[in-house]
């Protein structure tokens, strides 16, 4: 072949053509001549076939492949076409290559890397050599080590001497680099996610995110097993991935693509080998799953690159073509560590399962040490920071605390503590609960073990002591819910990030901050959280405490509340300040109601409050069935789900009065209510009715409590986590059945009133193909598109076929409810797949409450109790004559000491984003939604569009166009916005 053809005002004479008629069986063979040497020249596609000069052909695809010889600029051209189905097949041709020596040995060297079989004859009394290699569309490739054949050798019609495999710089300028196919200059951008470091719960799911994230936004991911070791190693340990190659990742704990130390990396050597390894394949973003140490040595990889790159080219390990394309690298963490010890985020992937796994565990230690009378001490993961052993705390009810960052005094802790045990148990505690950090120490940082607080309680209180040391137990099990979400979310939010990206961007590391998740420079970041550990040494524990997260600070002042049991604490509060508080339990159940009514209770004991429970909602109230709790009465209520009070949604109706009467009676002076939107609605009323009835002029507040989220004033109700985790667990259990029978989808119904959160957050971290939601339109279209999808997936995926799910808000539509979803799969599957139903109904509000959802429940008790002091004392009676004033209609015979109508003073408290907000019942009103149940500003909407994203494969030959890409919704925050809100404790104005 002699064709001519021109491109970029340079003059191309061809050497070879190849006819392809299959798009992989092309990029295989782009991916071949890249493996052994060629480099594109250009790439051009179509997305209609197209006649070109030579005719028969209907050409998909063009691809110049060169390769050139720095030494006497001789090539060797080569085109490739995709043509199609209809295109007559091209007659074969083989090609012939001569090569210098050092050429020759390079080309060995390439096809051993890359594993392509070939055969080499050497010829008998000379130094010839013959290497017989073929490509994946069957041509012949005969390479000589001289420029001279053999009179006899036929093989051939080629005859062009290369000299070498280097490409020439002058070649290089005429490429079109923007258009690169094949593994060293692609157009396509290549990402590898690795993990490293310790295993955390949900590095499977972040890297099925990236996975199947990447593929949908085009890009070509790969895998790098064992962390550095891999990216070392090369070869078998990185592998480019495909959808399917992810699948089951999702409700795995571990890492199924491994973690391993690698002391080697440590060295520039090491390093280099894995820059080559990148450069090797083309890859040119890394996203790294682990904790700050990883992340450090990927920056550090990062800041080396163009050294590394120079020096491979210098050498000839990489060409000059190699080095321009792959003269960036892009790096994005994700960090994950079961500690939850980057300063700035919120949570680290794994720290929840870490959190639920103690929690398991001190749960089934209580058991036996109630048994048996007896003391535990049980140390916690966490070397320099002190979040699970806080959490583990405050979700199991510990009688004493040691982490690093609040030290106890180096010569009174042995004392405290003992005593702290003694008023324990004086009230009827036959156990005790101590918790440990890894990293514990005293004020003069001499460290505390779990065998020295034995010693201590042993020889001054004689209880009989255990230690245990959960240790890698904590890593193990499947991920909770929010793990899943928060690494689903980071990971799509890292693909972005790597898109986004230009040469001059900063390493980034995604983070959650406020609820909102973010972009920071990663070297920013790792300085944040080097500096807690620098504070620490420093014995500047202030500070420490500072850099931590907003969070941390307030679940450790509500620690600091409710643990311990102080005999003297009733006279902590004057006389006029002790107020009789009521608290009662209204709507359904839902997991950290009986946490939250534990730590009022405590607090108001510890405070000199007197705390009135009202048994069974407000008809309990109406009927006066009202009793002072005691310290005891609620000591084991962390641990149980529903509700200890009792509660319904039976409304107030006309029974204000009833009500009224009942809290003059008891003397009631304030009110704090546990519920859900029946709550807020009954509430809300009584706040209407101060107007009729002054007993109701007193302060009242809302703690969030529903499964289904439908409270306005907060991100996330209590039991929102523990019913999303029964959601998640019986998702695994019930794919299970599905793909033992193959070819059948289950229609899963979940409660949410008239809220799609749940479900919403079930199918997201549960791997659902569909999701039903109250906030979208449901109609026949988009069931039959929907199933149609399904019958083409099980079509392509043949005998190995998986099952699959669907997740429906029970009030997703008035028409589509379960029942006729399920006819509609059933007739629209045309016997292609099968279709069962299953409702989780009630078990969604029962069970042991989650780990996060009752260390939510202990910071707004707190909170909520703080808001019924401020408000109480700041009311307008109780002045200092002692001289109530009621107003001049007011009938009452008792003195009201405290009586308000201030808008301010009947409020919900949530968490909106992680910050502790108190909104009053007015400010609401233009927020909520009360026909509907639910807010009318749905922060969690955007994650619906990412369940589909990431369930729905491409289907036989691309992914259907209705589905839309994911759309970042990260917040980039700077250096010095870091430091803003954590050096001054400012709220940053992009995170509100």
């Amino acid at each position: 072949m002699n064709e001519v053809a021109v491109h970029k005002d340079k003059v191309y004479y061809f050497n070879c053509q190849i006819s392809v008629k299959n798009s992989k069986l092309f990029d295989k063979t782009v991916e071949f001549y890249l493996n052994l040497g060629f480099s594109v020249l250009r790439d051009v596609r179509r997305k209609e076939s197209v006649v070109p000069p030579s005719p028969g052909a209907n050409l998909l695809r063009e691809t110049w492949l060169g390769l050139y010889s720095s030494e006497n600029n001789d090539s060797f051209l080569i085109k490739l076409l995709l043509a199609d189905e209809n295109t007559p097949k091209s007659p074969s041709e083989n090609i012939c290559l001569y090569l210098a020596e050092n050429g020759f040995k390079k080309l060995t060297e390439n096809l051993g890397i890359y594993g392509i079989d070939y055969t080499t004859h050497k010829q008998a009394n000379t130094k010839m050599q013959k290497l017989n290699v073929k490509d994946p569309a069957g041509t012949n490739i005969y390479v000589y080590n001289e420029q001279t054949q053999t009179k006899d050798d036929k093989s051939t019609k080629n005859n062009k001497p290369i000299k070498s495999l280097n490409v020439g710089v002058d070649q290089v300028e005429h490429q079109d680099l923007t258009q690169y196919a094949g593994p060293f200059i692609s157009h396509k951008l290549k990402v590898a996610v690795m993990t490293s470091g310790g295993d955390s719960q949900g590095m499977n799911a972040g890297v099925r995110s990236v996975v199947r994230v990447a593929l949908s936004r085009g890009l070509e991911p790969y895998l790098i097993y064992e962390g550095y070791k891999g990216l070392l190693c090369g070869g078998e340990m990185i592998k480019k991935v495909e959808w399917d190659d992810v699948s089951g990742f999702l409700t795995s704990g571990g890492t199924f693509i491994k973690t391993a130390r690698c002391q080697e990396f440590r060295e520039i050597e090491g390093r280099r080998k894995a820059v080559l390894n990148l450069v090797r394949l083309g890859i040119t973003s890394l996203i790294i799953i682990g904790g700050d140490g990883s992340l450090t040595g990927a920056d550090m990889l990062r800041a080396e690159w163009k050294e590394h790159i120079n020096t491979l080219k210098e050498t000839g390990s990489i060409t000059e073509a190699q080095a321009i394309y792959n003269k960036n690298l892009m790096i994005v963490g994700m960090v994950g560590s079961i500690d939850n010890d980057l300063a700035s985020t919120d949570m680290t992937i794994g720290a929840s399962s870490a959190l639920a796994r103690i929690c398991e565990s001190v749960d089934a230690l209580q058991s036996t040490a109630t048994s048996h009378s007896r003391a535990f001490v049980v140390e916690v993961m966490g070397r320099h920071c002190g979040w699970l052993a806080l959490n583990a705390a405050i979700c199991t009810g510990a009688d004493y605390l040691f982490i690093p960052e609040d030290p106890p005094t180096t010569n009174e802790w042995q004392k405290k503590m003992c005593s702290s045990l003694e008023n324990s148990r004086s009230v009827g505690k036959n156990t005790s609960l101590i918790l440990v950090a890894e990293g514990a120490i005293d004020s003069n940082l001499n460290p505390i073990r779990c065998e020295d607080v034995k010693g201590v309680i042993e020889k001054h209180l004689g209880y009989d002591t255990r230690v245990t040391i959960l240790g890698h137990v904590q890593r193990g099990g499947k991920p909770t819910f929010y793990d899943r979400y928060l690494a689903t979310l980071q990971g799509a939010e890292a693909v972005e990030a790597v898109i986004q990206a230009t040469p001059e961007s900063p390493s980034l590391v995604i983070g959650i901050l406020e609820n909102k998740i973010t972009t920071q420079p990663l070297q920013d970041a790792i300085k944040l959280t080097t500096q807690v550990a620098d504070e620490i040494q420093r014995k500047n524990f202030s500070m420490a405490l500072k850099l931590r997260a907003t969070t941390f600070i307030n679940q450790l002042k509500a620690y600091k509340e409710t643990a311990n049991y102080f005999p003297q604490g009733c006279k902590r509060l004057s006389g006029e300040k002790k107020l009789n508080i009521g608290i009662v339990h209204v709507g359904k159940p839902a997991g950290g109601i009986n946490l939250a009514t534990q730590g009022i209770v405590r607090m108001c004991i510890n405070r000199g409050h007197t705390p009135l429970v009202v048994y069974n909602s407000f008809a309990g109230l109406i009927r006066g069935e009202i009793e002072v709790a005691t310290w005891m009465m609620v000591d084991t209520w962390a641990v149980h789900g529903g509700s200890m009070l009792g509660m319904n949604s039976i409304p107030i109706g006309k029974d204000v009065g009833a009500i009224s009467y009942q809290l003059q009676r008891h003397n009631i002076q304030s009110l704090i209510v546990i519920g859900g939107s029946e709550a807020y609605t009954g509430l809300n009323e009584l706040y209407k009715k101060r107007d009729e009835y002054p007993a109701l002029c007193i302060p009242m507040i809302l703690i969030p409590a529903s499964i289904a989220n439908t409270v306005p004033g907060t991100d996330y109700c209590l039991g929102t986590d523990t019913a999303a985790n029964v959601i998640v667990n019986a998702c695994d259990d019930i794919k299970q059945s599905a793909s033992a029978h193959r070819k059948r989808v289950f229609l899963i119904e979940v409660q949410g009133e008239r809220c799609g959160f749940l479900a919403t957050m079930g199918a997201l971290a549960g791997g659902a193909t569909y999701v039903y939601v109250p906030e979208d339109t449901i109609d026949l279209e988009k069931i039959k598109n929907d199933t149609k999808r399904l019958r083409d997936i099980y079509a392509a995926e043949k005998g190995d076929s998986k099952g699959r799910i669907v997740i429906s808000d029970q009030n997703a539509s008035n028409v589509y409810n379960l029942d006729v979803l399920n006819s509609l799969y059933t007739g629209e599957s045309q016997e292609d797949f099968d279709v069962q139903t299953v409702k989780l109904g009630s078990l969604q509000q029962g069970g042991t409450p989650s780990s996060m959802d009752r260390v939510h429940a202990a910071i707004l008790s707190v909170s909520a109790l703080g808001f019924i002091e401020e408000s109480s004392w700041n009311s307008t009676c109780g002045s200092e004559n002692g001289v109530n004033k009621l107003p001049e209609y007011s009938q009452q015979r008792y003195r009201q000491m405290v009586y308000t109508t201030s808008s301010s003073s009947a409020a919900v408290i949530g968490i909106v984003g992680s910050e502790i907000v108190i909104s009053s019942f007015e400010y609401l009103k233009n927020s909520s939604n009360l026909a509907n149940q639910n807010r009318k500003d749905e922060w969690w909407y955007f994650a619906k569009n990412l369940v589909e994203v990431l369930s729905i494969e491409a289907t036989v030959k691309e992914k259907p166009q209705s589905i839309k890409p994911y759309i970042s919704r990260a917040v980039m925050l700077t250096g010095k916005e870091l430091e803003d809100k954590y050096f001054t404790q400012r709220r940053l104005s992009k995170l509100v």
